[in-house]
């Protein structure tokens, strides 16, 4: 028996629970469909338990410089007390979205769906029927495509480790692999990152990633470029990884190999069957979030081939303008501002707009200011090892385009430049706004 809804959704996190809760509040019957607990990536597994954990990192590395500075004592992080602390932000979200999803009257399925046809979905041994249907199915680990890659342990695995190994390799120079060696070092862990080609963290100003990679081989991290890796093999309780270095055969051990290698879509539904293309970076929509190939059929979030980069933020953006096209009929466009994206490590990189690079491929009349500001007060006071900034300004329009930034507080100056940069604030006005001093938005006048 075929079970008909108005609507279909697969993925039950930020892209997929907004349509789902909108369009159910508006009397549509709505079925939404997981394979893994209820509630989606980032709350559980993603950025908000990973921040619970940086932080711990963060407050290690407060105590290590400021010792004789005033501080004294040392402190340590308890791996399994850390642990129970972050599941008190986790552990609750599946019953409690699942509650949600019952008092709002959304149909759940628990279980792997996959495209029967162009509107129905298999789920089990149930088959459900979708006048409408929404990918948002985020995001999985990249295959690698090397020897012994089922040895892996993937950024789910590692924010639900009971104990922390003595030994860990991270394959891959991209966002977890930088977090997470940060926090393993900082929790006693001897720690490497091999990284296949010259530029880790490539979507970031490669100068102020320069200045990252030798803080984080300061506190003890070995970091290893040009170092693709080719194979894993397992030797009793340990691992041996395989890699190249300067056309020569190298190996490490270790006690775990973390997957750090960056994610793609996750999209093994059998797309096929519904007559939905896509590409490499997902699901092929058109301005409204809609399938190319199937009208039936919508994309937000992760898997969706969209401008935007695969954020949170991007998913909630995404979701609204499905929700609105699903109420109303096509006539919302994805209109995406700049989107600020930071590194957790200690200390923060952040960036936000253009790189130098693009503005100088832009053909604008630009001028670049950076400078390296460890010795200005607000990083000096608390005996910062690591702080720079890089602005880039249309030197016609006085305004800017890019900033990229490391240090303590990256995170949040990140925020003010996005809003400078949205709504194209003057850079006289950016001089003589009076933020609260001694603060780091008092140095913005700094900077531009």
């Amino acid at each position: 028996m075929v079970k008909e809804y108005d609507l279909l959704v697969i993925g039950t996190g930020s892209a997929g629970s907004i349509t789902a809760t909108k369009c159910r509040k508006e009397g549509w019957s709505v079925a939404i469909i997981d394979d893994r607990p209820l509630g989606g990536t980032c709350s559980q597994r993603g950025c908000d338990p990973k921040k619970v954990l940086v932080e711990a990192a963060e407050l290690i590395d407060w105590n290590e410089r400021m010792q004789g500075k005033g501080i004294e004592g040392d402190s340590k992080i308890d791996w399994p007390t850390l642990m129970e602390f972050k599941r008190t932000f986790t552990q609750s979200i599946p019953e409690d979205t699942e509650e949600k999803f019952e008092k709002l009257g959304i149909d759940m399925y628990h279980g792997k769906a996959v495209f029967q046809s162009e509107n129905e979905l298999k789920v089990c041994s149930e088959v459900l029927k979708g006048k409408y249907i929404l990918i948002a199915s985020g995001a999985e680990p990249i295959k690698m495509g090397i020897e012994g890659e089922e040895y892996l342990t993937h950024s789910d695995d590692f924010m639900e480790l009971e104990s922390l190994p003595k030994k860990i390799i991270f394959i891959g120079g991209g966002f977890i692999s930088f977090e997470f060696a940060h926090l393993a070092a900082r929790a006693g862990s001897e720690v490497h990152i091999l990284h296949r080609s010259e530029n880790a963290l490539k979507n970031f100003e490669q100068d102020l990633v320069k200045m990252l990679i030798k803080r984080t081989e300061e506190m003890g991290v070995h970091v290893q470029l040009n170092t693709p890796v080719n194979g894993i093999e397992k030797c009793g309780h340990s691992f041996v990884v395989k890699g190249e270095q300067e056309d020569r055969q190298v190996e490490w051990k270790a006690d775990l190999v973390v997957h750090g290698a960056g994610r793609t879509p996750a999209l093994d539904i059998d797309l096929e069957k519904g007559n939905v293309q896509r590409d490499k970076q997902g699901v092929c929509v058109n301005e409204y979030m809609q399938s190319v190939s199937n009208p039936h059929v919508y994309a937000a979030g992760d898997v969706a081939s969209s401008d935007a980069p695969p954020l949170t933020p991007v998913a909630t953006t995404e979701s609204h303008v499905v929700v609105s096209n699903l109420l109303k009929g096509n006539n919302k466009t994805a209109d995406y501002p700049v989107i600020p994206s930071v590194v957790y490590t200690v200390p923060k990189l952040s960036s936000v707009g253009m790189s130098e690079q693009e503005a100088k491929n832009s053909g604008l009349k630009i001028y670049v200011k950076s400078q390296d500001i460890t010795e200005w007060f607000t990083y000096k006071q608390t005996n910062q090892g690591a702080a720079a900034f890089k602005v880039i300004i249309d030197q016609e329009k006085d305004v800017v385009l890019g900033a990229h930034f490391l240090g303590g507080g990256a995170d949040e100056l990140i925020n003010l430049f996005a809003m400078a940069i949205r709504f194209q604030i003057p850079l006289i006005e950016l001089k003589k706004m009076p933020f609260a001093y001694p603060t780091i938005a008092s140095d913005i006048s700094y900077m531009v």
